[in-house]
């Protein structure tokens, strides 16, 4: 009989039993560990690629497109974590908003509640996108998570800015349905193509990386 089948076995068992080794979860843990920062500087990243739009300044970026795709891969817990850094970051002035901005005054002012909800989203698009059995969804179902990330954003971010403008004392006021024109229609083709792309670059990327992340 010729012994090399059972070698092979052998080996494809020893490599099954080396999954688990404590170096490869170190590995592990230290990948989960990196990927906080790590999309915390695309969506910084992201940010600094605007376009304001009249007539509030409300700019046109790619940071949702990194916010999806933190939602995506990264699950709820790390993608939470990430969106918390970014916005720490922000906060005590790091220049990691868009076009360069930083500090408190942004978090609360017109565009806050966007940037809420890049905080909030995170467990949308993962609940969208996986099955019972942790299988991933397919192409179509991660578009659909993308426009639903994209909505709570939205959800969030438009009422925000019509408050802001609403608030006794402010230099503007501003109807509901101004509001919702300027806030959020504008908006509505950057959604569907980042909605796409993200779809895209997750149904590419997803299969080898959430056996790491998740």
């Amino acid at each position: 009989m010729n012994p090399r089948p059972n070698r092979l076995l052998k080996l494809a068992s020893d490599s099954d039993v080396g999954i688990h080794t404590p170096s490869v979860e170190i590995d592990r843990a230290l990948l989960r560990l990196l990927s906080i920062p790590l999309f915390a500087m695309f969506t910084a990243m992201g940010a600094q690629i605007a376009v304001p739009t009249p007539p509030f300044g409300i700019p046109v970026t790619l940071q949702t497109l990194a916010v999806l795709l933190a939602a995506m891969t990264l699950g709820p817990k790390l993608g939470g974590a990430s969106m918390l850094l970014y916005l720490v970051m922000g906060a005590i002035g790091v220049g990691v908003f868009a076009e360069g901005e930083a500090g408190w005054a942004i978090i609360v002012g017109q565009t806050g509640g966007y940037l809420l909800g890049f905080l909030l989203c995170q467990p949308l698009a993962h609940l969208l996108i996986k099955k019972r059995d942790g299988s991933i969804r397919g192409w179509l179902a991660l578009f659909a998570a993308g426009l639903a990330v994209h909505m709570l954003i939205f959800t969030l971010g438009v009422p925000w800015l019509w408050w802001i403008h609403n608030l006794e004392g402010s230099q503007s006021t501003l109807t509901i349905e101004r509001a919702v024109h300027y806030g959020f229609v504008v908006f509505i083709p950057g959604m569907l193509i980042k909605s796409a792309l993200a779809a895209f670059i997750a149904a590419w990327i997803l299969p080898s990386v959430a056996r790491k992340l998740w």
